[in-house]
């Protein structure tokens, strides 16, 4: 293999994975070369979403999950990036938490869910799920272009990013090096604590010229079991009343629902295990609605 030249290195791996890497002999622009693989990996993609709360706790990751099943269940092909570098839940989701990822010279393959959605996760490449994850920006920054750039997506539809809470590095960087993300999704649950953390992320996303899909109201309204009357836990309707007063799409409400959650730590996501219940419908509903922001007179099920 021929050593890298300024300006001309096209190995489909990126920098910190190159055998080259501290070789006096590579005379690359190594930050050129990454954002030149991210770019080449990305020009393969149609949609790139971005998924975020700016707050923990909202069941993000599992929403990002289960609409990017639903997505697959419809024909589309599908990514889904674990951005969340310290707390790295969708192999747990996926019923994956065995899988380990590989290299090879064109970069890393990503795993496959049944369905065949690509998934790449740090989750992935570490042996010991208990163990915490001390990174400096430095390192986040290393990692994300390898998300990003070394994985090899190949040709999908859609690829959704799972981002972690808050607005910080991470998601700078993620932004930064797609160069245009198609649109953010804001996440939230019904109370004023989720949705003050929502409107931030809303900000955020506004300020880096990402278009906003819409809000997601997770943890909505529960139907009693025994009476099948509603109880609002979390109150009802923030996630709605938020994308009224800031005019922006409210693309539904996921229930309170036992089974979600049962469902989610088994790595059985529900589009998937019981497509037939409320909730399923619900991400099936707003996998439809996610489409239609991108495909305004397209149907989902038309793939």
């Amino acid at each position: 293999m021929d050593l890298p030249v300024t300006g001309e290195c096209r190995l489909l791996h990126t920098c910190e994975m190159c055998e080259y890497n501290n070789d006096d002999d590579c005379k690359a622009d190594h930050n050129e070369h990454n954002r030149w693989l991210v770019n080449h990996r990305m020009n393969d993609i149609k949609y790139k979403i971005i998924v975020g709360s700016n707050k923990g706790g909202v069941g993000k990751s599992t929403v990002t999950t289960n609409l990017a099943i639903a997505l697959a269940e419809n024909g589309n092909k599908v990514g889904l990036a674990d951005a969340d570098l310290h707390g790295p839940n969708l192999p747990k989701l996926l019923g994956a938490e065995s899988v380990r990822l590989r290299a090879d010279d064109d970069g890393i393959a990503p795993y496959e869910t049944r369905n065949g959605v690509k998934v790449a996760s740090l989750g992935f490449l570490i042996e010991d799920p208990n163990m915490h994850i001390a990174w400096r920006d430095a390192v986040k920054y290393d990692f994300i272009i390898e998300l990003l750039g070394n994985i090899r997506w190949g040709k999908l539809d859609y690829l959704l990013i799972d981002l972690p809470p808050g607005t910080g590095n991470e998601q700078i960087t993620i932004i930064d090096f797609i160069g245009e993300v198609d649109g953010c999704i804001v996440v939230t649950t019904p109370q004023d604590l989720a949705l003050l953390d929502a409107r931030k992320m809303i900000s955020f996303a506004r300020d880096s010229n990402v278009p906003i899909i819409g809000i997601i109201e997770n943890m909505s309204t529960m139907i009693c079991p025994h009476c099948q009357g509603e109880i609002d836990v979390f109150k009802k309707g923030g996630g709605k009343k938020l994308a009224e007063e800031l005019v922006l799409p409210f693309l539904g409400s996921i229930p309170l629902d036992p089974e979600v959650a049962i469902r989610s730590d088994s790595g059985e996501p529900l589009v998937l295990s019981r497509p037939d219940s409320i909730p399923a419908k619900k991400f099936i509903e707003l996998a439809e609605n996610c489409h239609k922001f991108l495909h305004p007179n397209e149907s989902l099920k038309t793939g």
